[in-house]
């Protein structure tokens, strides 16, 4: 089954609540929650008060990205807050592996992300221990960006190297996914899609249900 994963960093921000259950009600399965600390990405967005606040409003499953650096020193807050998910990036983790057992210890799936020039390399000893990898198709910091063509090559040479390892690991794609783009992400192998004004630009619930209808 594929996966849509709205990111709130375009939702309403005055009216977040209602949008996140306009979302999940026209069938996105997750919400997507970009942490940014204005460090490893140029923005700020928003942290644990947010996703406190958001955590009664729906039983979906919180998809949390951490755009910080040193992510391991908040994995433990994250997890106390609701996230169900926790994504860290391998470019801002010295030590990538010891942040992975961190998110399993506290009994949350671990997710890495990699930025477009990342190489897949760097997955090689941990893509075992992971639930997903996200394939950033921006640079990662700001919304509205143009989805980059290379990112699908790489994402069916993951899916390849996962389909080799016999291995269940999702993979998702974050970054210029709307109506003209989530083919094209589609074919080449994404299990989880992250929009993020294509969902919440307009018509909620039509949008969602559009992408829905795309991806599946």
């Amino acid at each position: 089954m594929k996966i849509l994963s709205p990111s709130i960093l375009s939702a309403d921000f005055a009216n977040l609540g209602a949008d996140v259950k306009k979302a999940v009600e026209a069938g996105a399965q997750w919400v997507h929650i970009d942490v940014m600390d204005g460090m490893f990405v140029p923005q700020i967005s928003f942290g644990n008060p947010v996703i406190t606040a958001l955590r009664p409003v729906t039983d979906a499953v919180f998809d949390v990205h951490l755009m910080i650096e040193d992510p391991g020193r908040y994995v433990e807050d994250f997890a106390k807050m609701g996230a169900d998910i926790i994504t860290v990036h391998a470019e801002a983790c010295t030590h990538l592996d010891r942040v992975i057992q961190q998110i399993k210890a506290c009994g949350k799936k671990p997710a890495v992300a990699i930025n477009p020039a990342t190489p897949l390399s760097v997955l090689d000893y941990v893509l075992d221990d992971l639930y997903m990898v996200l394939v950033m198709t921006v640079n990662p910091g700001f919304g509205g960006q143009s989805y980059i063509p290379y990112c699908s090559k790489k994402v069916r040479e993951l899916k390849a190297i996962i389909k080799e390892r016999n291995l269940e690991t999702l993979i998702q794609v974050d970054g210029g996914i709307n109506m003209k783009t989530i083919d094209e992400a589609r074919d080449a192998g994404v299990d989880v899609f992250v929009a993020g004004s294509a969902v919440f630009v307009g018509d909620i619930e039509a949008n969602a249900k559009a992408l829905l209808e795309r991806i599946q």
